[in-house]
């Protein structure tokens, strides 16, 4: 069996896995295990094939006629492909394994055989779109992803915040793909061919437009704002393991998207990669500084996200601007720490959702204002939490830092070429990944004092406890994977120049990252952290300790008897950065109305809503909606004034097809 025989077997079983799940009771175990044992089956089947792939080198390839008028079916795994596959075969079979315990058949009789099923369908058609050679091949797998996402998103029908969620996701993502029949449209008027493989020229004004339409179907599923509307709410509301798919795999199929599409356009302009560095450095800053103002564990995460698309966006427009002024090192740093950014991004982001679905699961909340003195209850939780956060934050030794210190290296060789366009933005884009990475700092220092430290603000439905052994091994080998890569990243340095050069075709010449970078330094400098953490933690374990002496509550300030409520919440400790971004995050407050000098227990709520969705997007909608009643007078009843309807219509686009 070839490696492409072997990876297409892999995506119908991944793809059918669920299958299982409706053959069996809908309340026995038996149906999930075989599902999950399927989904195991064939990312390792997928996982094999990759590495055949990769030790053949060149691009194994498969085509074959079909019934359809268009295109082909036509499948390929080259550098990129494999790159991108890595995440889809790993991530959904650690949230199948996880979903065993976190959702039980047993406990969702109503629901379970469909989540697995389309949760399967999900992972199937990720992999599907990463190898697909041809746009129709392409547009079919997206709408299939597209659709599962949205059923496995909104299983619980019986909750009315994941249905809306969904509807909002399902017409975003329908406007996405709307672009993307127009670019693909475009891109066989412009080569002749529905085949995805790279135009050695294009009409001129053509590959403007095929660039935007890219970026606009491509980003409105990665998350770019302002096109990132769906994405909070449904990750926040879809089971945790969902949410771990779709933040840490689904989203980086638009990245895919659009990498794919720029690698198959010659001759970038300069607009391009600034346009990107810019929506980047945009969608960074107020991605993470709108998880600030979030009270609920799965939002913040869900704005975390899209703060870290825009780290890999600013990866991309730097590599982008390279291509334009024959920059290879731009191309290395830039695109390989991009992509490094979707193998890391996929590992810690996928860790702190299946904490939170394991969080959730025991304390029957999301509210981080809820919660606290989850330490002593979930010790095991809160370290692979702390993995994940220290991660997320690019710090130190972890892979995080790893990805991003290739991308400041990238930005800062962009200060030696002045006055040419986009190269400020370069710049620029340094300062805004340094803010972003202290910014992430302070969001995650919020999360972890607030659900774990101090004591626990508001009794439990039932006592916490640390997540079971099918939730807790798939954190551990996410947390093993973020420090991996963060102690040695040269492991991931063939992959990820492999990639880069396939997409910018950079010639045997060119510099390397052994050239370009210290793998050494960073690995060395990782294990040193490591050594000292364990010698400060060795000093503490032997010191001795006070006899008699008792241990004060956390933030006591010195009461005698404190009380949870005396405790530092989240919104309070995130207060005066969602001030400094007022211009952009617009906050509400609700502060008690104190009319007595002693009045009764009163509250202050502070709300921080999406600007784009809650105050511009929603409101047109409802005020289209309340005037459409109005255009009832067009329906008269009156056939000779639907004959008229038509010949305006018909003379409109005669108009405008001259």
């Amino acid at each position: 069996m070839s490696s492409v025989e072997m990876v297409l077997t892999a995506i119908a079983a991944i793809g059918f896995s669920g299958l299982p799940g409706w053959l069996f009771p809908s309340r026995s175990p038996a149906g999930q295990r075989l599902t999950t044992a399927l989904l195991l089956f064939g990312s390792a089947l997928g996982l094999t094939g990759v590495a055949a792939a990769w030790l053949e080198g060149g691009t194994p390839a498969w085509r074959v006629p079909w019934i359809l008028p268009w295109g082909e079916f036509s499948v390929a795994l080259d550098p990129l492909s494999i790159l991108f596959l890595l995440p889809v075969f790993v991530i959904p079979a650690l949230g199948s394994v996880y979903g065993l315990d976190y959702w039980k058949q047993a406990d969702h009789p109503e629901n379970g055989g469909k989540l697995g099923f389309y949760y399967g369908l999900l992972a199937g058609a990720m992999a599907l779109v990463t190898v697909s050679r041809d746009s129709i091949l392409f547009l079919m797998a997206w709408e299939v992803m597209a659709l599962a996402a949205y059923f496995a998103a909104t299983v619980e029908t019986d909750n009315p915040d994941a249905q809306r969620a969904g509807w909002i996701y399902l017409i975003a993502t329908h406007i996405g793909t709307l672009c993307l029949i127009a670019l693909f449209s475009l891109w066989h008027r412009a080569t002749g061919s529905f085949a995805l493989e790279p135009a050695a020229a294009l009409p001129a004004g053509a590959a403007g437009t095929l660039f935007v339409l890219a970026l606009i179907g491509f980003g409105f599923k990665a998350g770019f704002m302002p096109l990132h509307v769906w994405l909070p709410g449904a990750h926040a509301n879809a089971p945790s393991h969902v949410s771990a798919v779709m933040s840490g795999v689904m989203l980086k199929m638009g990245i895919y998207g659009l990498v794919r599409m720029t690698a198959l356009m010659p001759g970038p302009a300069a607009w391009w990669g600034g346009t990107l560095l810019g929506i980047g450095a945009v969608t960074g800053i107020a991605g993470i500084l709108f998880a600030i103002g979030q009270h609920d564990l799965k939002r913040l995460l869900a704005y975390s996200s899209i703060e870290n698309i825009g780290i890999i966006g600013m990866g991309l427009g730097l590599a982008l601007l390279g291509r334009v002024y024959g920059q290879a090192d731009w191309v290395l740093l830039g695109l390989g720490g991009a992509l490094f950014h979707v193998w890391n991004h996929s590992l810690f982001k996928s860790l702190l959702f299946f904490n939170a679905g394991a969080i959730i699961h025991a304390a029957q909340t999301r509210e981080m204002d809820r919660l606290g003195g989850l330490a002593k209850l979930m010790p095991r939780a809160m370290i692979l939490f702390v993995v994940g956060a220290v991660a997320i934050c690019a710090l130190p030794p972890l892979n995080g830092f790893a990805g991003e210190w290739l991308l400041y290296a990238g930005l800062f060789r962009t200060l030696g070429l002045n006055g040419e366009p986009g190269v400020p933005a370069a710049a620029l884009a340094a300062v805004a990944l340094s803010l972003i990475g202290a910014l992430a700092v302070a969001c995650f220092v919020k999360v972890l004092g607030t659900v774990f430290l101090g004591t626990p603000r508001h009794a439990l439905a039932s006592p916490a406890h640390d997540p079971p052994r099918c939730m807790l091994a798939p954190m551990v080998v996410l947390a093993g994977g973020c420090a991996g890569l963060g102690l040695f990243p040269a492991l991931a340095a063939p992959a990820l120049e492999r990639a880069v050069r396939t997409w910018a075709s950079l010639p045997g010449a060119a510099p390397s990252f052994t050239t370009l970078l210290s793998w050494r330094a960073i690995t060395g400098l990782g294990l040193s952290l490591v050594a000292l953490a364990g010698l400060v933690l060795l000093i503490l374990k032997l010191l001795p300790r006070a006899r008699g002496a008792t241990r004060p509550v956390t933030w006591d300030c010195g009461y005698a008897r404190p009380t949870p409520r005396m405790q530092i919440t989240g919104s309070s400790f995130g207060q005066s950065l969602v001030a400094l971004g007022t211009f952009l995050l617009w906050p509400k407050s609700h502060p008690p109305a104190l009319r007595v000098l002693f009045p009764r227990a009163a509250y202050f709520k502070s709300l921080v809503p999406d600007t784009i969705l809650d105050r511009l997007v929603l409101p047109v909608f409802r005020f289209a909606g309340g005037q459409l009643p109005r255009l009832r007078i067009l329906q008269q009843g009156q056939t000779h004034l639907y004959v008229l309807y038509i010949l305006v219509i018909l003379f409109i686009l005669l108009v405008w097809g001259r």
